[in-house]
Formats: structure tokens, sequence, C-alpha cells
């Protein structure tokens, strides 16, 4: 690891006190460890004579090897004790000597003391964490297929959720060995400290890294915001900002489907644009500084009453008990009513175009359905990576609902072909897609090499599992004055308000949304108002 720079921070003289305000002091003997990759809400620690090594284990050979050195006055911790991730990485005392050691439940008191303690960890947690993602990678050791729809779960949970990995594909020669070593039908395989998981799932790999819901099933969460996307996020940030018990969850990590959206440059305040992914991820740590808790893969099956608690139920057993719930699922992009569809998920066939799905098909031809501005930013983020796109649109204009900046970028672009009054007829693959049939009324039918379709064919809400709540005649959620009804007549909806008593819904979910990313973190933001006015109801109903 010489000469790449692990971000050491010196322990200013207001964390040194907040240290021996929270923390306790111990002597440590050489050979001793701080904490062990594995362990659950590792303690932090400010090293006041102490020496020590970060040392990891490959998860392919098992083999270990010290990544950084830290010494006195550094501070040993980073993001995923404001997460409670598992450690990753084992301690190691090089050098007796003394160390404050800081409880993990109060690191988030600690930082709530002192704003410039608060911003010396944010900064160096997410420098380090940055650090680990390139350098400490061979400590989790994912292998998976190509095109294959249960791999590229486990592979977007892992990104999405800034797990340091290594990610093997199928034809690797490591993959080869890890098949060898744990069965030819192993794969997607995980294999870190301590643990191999075959056949894995991101539940899997969430309950042994410690993002699985851990809370106690007694307590009760003042709000709890389903769905990790803008809006979500925005609820979560304000929310605990303003001393709310926060608890966010989504069925695949913070971000929604904004994670997948290649380029944003109409977002006030970022000029240069940023993408999707870089946006939620920096709304994910705003979060966690404010002491939120971000859990994920969690999928909520249903939602219920009883009395002044509202009880979620996840897929599983487990349950999560709120005195308010804000809805932010957001939606899903439509199906194409075409024979094999279904057969090409995660298959050739994606919602959205990220990092991750591009890579698995760069400099190849790709088809992007839609006329939107999602498609538009996928055309434009396929073609930067040497992808030969064709641009399907039904309609007969490229202009009628995409944003004219990128409009005049795809006309400009020589690797985007635009078919108008066209649409996909026929999928062509055996495993993985091949070839796409498009028929358009200029050229009729043709069939193009394609080794990807991403559809951006319009949307419906994720509302399936609210049987409950009152929607509009395309399934969004009814909200405020629109969602009263003749059981609420006494007791109107307050905005954002669903038309059940302590549930609210923002973002795209909600009828009447503008479905713009911004919008949707102003309506997340915005419903945490009307919450607390709930909780201010509910606690002078207790009081009286």
């Amino acid at each position: 690891m010489a000469g790449h720079d692990f971000p050491h921070r010196k322990s200013t003289a207001a964390l040194t006190a907040l240290a021996m305000s929270f923390g306790v002091s111990q002597e440590v003997p050489a050979g001793t460890n701080l904490f062990a990759a594995g362990d659950l809400d590792p303690d932090f620690f400010v090293l006041a004579g102490a020496q020590v090594a970060l040392v990891v284990s490959d998860g392919l050979t098992g083999v270990r090897k010290t990544i950084a050195f830290q010494g006195p006055t550094d501070f040993v911790g980073e993001l995923g004790q404001l997460t409670h991730q598992a450690a990753f990485v084992t301690a190691r005392v090089t050098q007796s000597g003394p160390v404050w050691r800081i409880p993990a439940d109060r690191i988030q008191e600690l930082m709530s003391r002192d704003g410039s303690v608060a911003e010396v960890f944010m900064q160096t947690f997410q420098a380090r964490r940055e650090w680990f993602l390139e350098f400490a990678g061979d400590s989790l050791i994912a292998a998976g297929r190509e095109h294959d729809s249960v791999s590229n779960a486990l592979r977007a949970f892992l990104v999405r959720m800034r797990l340091p990995h290594r990610w093997i594909d199928e034809g690797d020669p490591a993959a080869a060995r890890l098949q060898a070593r744990y069965g030819i039908g192993a794969l997607p395989l995980v294999a870190m400290e301590g643990h191999v998981l075959t056949r894995a799932a991101p539940d899997d790999v969430a309950e042994k890294v410690g993002h699985a819901y851990r809370r106690s099933q007694e307590s009760v969460a003042d709000m709890l915001v389903i769905g990790g996307g803008p809006a979500g996020m925005a609820a979560a940030v304000y929310g605990a900002s303003e001393g709310l018990d926060t608890v966010c969850v989504d069925g695949v990590g913070p971000g929604g489907q904004a994670a997948a959206t290649s380029r944003i440059e109409n977002y006030l305040g970022f000029p240069e644009g940023l993408s999707g992914d870089e946006l939620l991820n920096k709304a994910a740590l705003q979060a966690l500084k404010f002491g939120a808790g971000l859990h994920a893969p969690l999928e909520v099956v249903a939602l219920e009453p009883s009395g002044p608690i509202i009880r979620v139920a996840l897929r599983g057993p487990a349950v999560i008990l709120a005195r308010t719930v804000v809805i932010a699922t957001g939606v899903r992009y439509r199906n194409l009513d075409i024979d094999r569809w279904a057969d090409f998920i995660g298959a050739g066939i994606y919602y959205g175009a990220s990092d991750l799905e591009a890579r698995q098909c760069q400099g190849q031809g790709v088809i992007v359905v839609g006329g939107g501005n999602s498609a538009g930013q996928a055309c434009l983020y396929l073609a930067q990576r040497d992808c030969d796109v064709t641009l399907v649109i039904r309609g007969g204009q490229l202009d009628a609902s995409m944003s004219a900046y990128l409009v005049s970028r795809i006309r400009q672009n020589s690797c985007v072909r635009v078919l108008l009054n066209a649409e996909v007829r026929a999928l062509h693959g055996e495993r993985n897609l091949e070839a796409v049939t498009i028929s358009s009324t200029e050229r009729g039918p043709e069939t193009l090499a394609a080794s990807a379709l991403f559809c951006f064919v319009g949307a419906v809400p994720d509302t399936d599992w609210l049987p409950g709540l009152a929607l509009d005649d395309h399934g969004f959620v009814l909200t405020g004055a629109e969602a009263q009804t003749t059981t609420s007549a006494n007791n109107p909806p307050l905005p954002f308000e669903t038309s059940l008593a302590g549930v609210f819904a923002a973002g795209d979910v909600r009828s009447g949304s503008m479905k713009r990313v911004a919008a949707a973190a102003g309506e997340g933001a915005s419903a945490v108002a009307s919450v607390h006015r709930r909780l201010a109801v509910l606690d002078a109903a207790a009081i009286g």
C-alpha cells in the first residue's frame, strides 16, 4: 500500500476533550485487537499512545495483509460506525500504549455535541470509505454471472450500499477456483471473513455485514420512511435533523430509481451536473450524520394502524412499529407486452443505465425505448461508453416529452440512431438477450444485434401493497384534501397525509407529483412538517 496514503486524521482538541468525556482510558498491549473483522458495532478509538495496523483477510485465499497503519493522536473508525455495519478490517495493536475507547452506541451523541467534531468525522469517515473501496476490496469477494438477474441484484446491493468488495465474473479463473471449492452451482457466491455464502442473495449478505434491521421489535420510531429515493432520503434527513427517531428502509439500498440516472443537469445548485448515485450517496451521508437508521434490503408488505401506533410488516416475521409513516416508494417502469420479456429481465433487459449495467454492454449494440428525459440521459451515457445506441420512440417527435438540451445532444451524437413511430416487436437470444426486432413506419421490420435493451416507457406506482389507502384512477396515492373520506371528515388529512391518519406520501408515488428529482426531494422535506403536526396531536392525546 506504499504510495497510497491512508486518510489519517489527528484528533483535534475538541475531539480529545469529548473522547475523555464520553470514553474510557485503557492501556492496550501489543498483539491485541481493538476490534476484528466481522465484529458488529465496533467501538471508536482515539489513539493516545498506541499504534495500530489495519489488517484484511483476502476472501479468495484467506491470506491476511496489512493495508495501513495508524499512530498516536489518530482516531480509528470509518463510515461503518455510523451505519452499524460489521467491521471489514481488523485493528491490531502493534505497539502498546493508551487509547480512549468510546462505546459504539455513544458515537452519534458525541457528534451531536460539537459541530466541528461532526464535520471532522464525516469528512474523514467518507474519505476512509472511499479509500477502503479502492484498497480493501479483497475483504469481500463476490462472484457471479454477467447478464444474470440474481447476480445483478447482488452486485447492485454491494454497489448501492458502498461495501468494499471485488467482483469476479464467471469466466475469470478466480471464479473457476471458487466454483471448484464450493460447487459448480454455487454462483452467485460471496466469500468474506469467516463466511462463505453460496447462491447468495442481498439479504444474506446484509445479515452478515450488519445492514439488516436489528432494532428491538418493541421499540417505536417517530417516523418510518419507506423508500430510499430522493423523497425518502429528504424526509430522513429533515426528520432526523429535527430530532425525530427516524428509520428509513428500502428494497435495494439508498437511491431508488434516481441512483440509476447517469447525469442530472437541472438539479438546483449543481450547474456542472451530477449522477443520481452521487446525489443519493451524499443524501444518505447526511441522514446518517443526523442519526437516521438506514436499512436494506427490506421489503415492506403491509401496514396497519394499531391505536396511535402503525404496525409495518416486512417480508418474513419482522415488523417495525412507528408513530408515523412516510411512503416514498416511487414508481417502476412498465414492461413491454412482448413474448419472452420476463426471460430477459436482468439478462439483457434493464430499467436504468448506471455504470453497473453499462459495463456489461460497453462497445456493443443496445436499444433504448422511451421518449422522456430518462431515456435521453441513458442514450447519451451509453454512447459515452462506446455503445451503438438505437433510440426507439413510439411517437413521431423526439422533443415531445424530452428536455431541449437532451434533444440537441442526441441529434448531434453520431453514436445514437433515432427511430420515430417505432415499436419493439420481438426479442431473441438463449440465456441472454442477443437481438431485437423493431418495426417502424419508415423502415418496416428490422432485427438488430443488441446485448441490452433499456426500457423507459412510462411508470406505474409501487402501491400494490397498499389496498387500504385511497388511490387515484392510475394507482397513485391521494393526499391532503383529495384523500379526505367520510371517515376522515372530522379530522381532514394534513398536507401529504393519506386517507390513513399518520401515513404520508411524497415523491413520485403521490398523485399529482411532478415526477422530477428536485420536486421529490422538496416533497419529502415538506412532508416532515406535517409529520410534526401529527405527532403533536398524538402527544396531546396521550397527555389528555
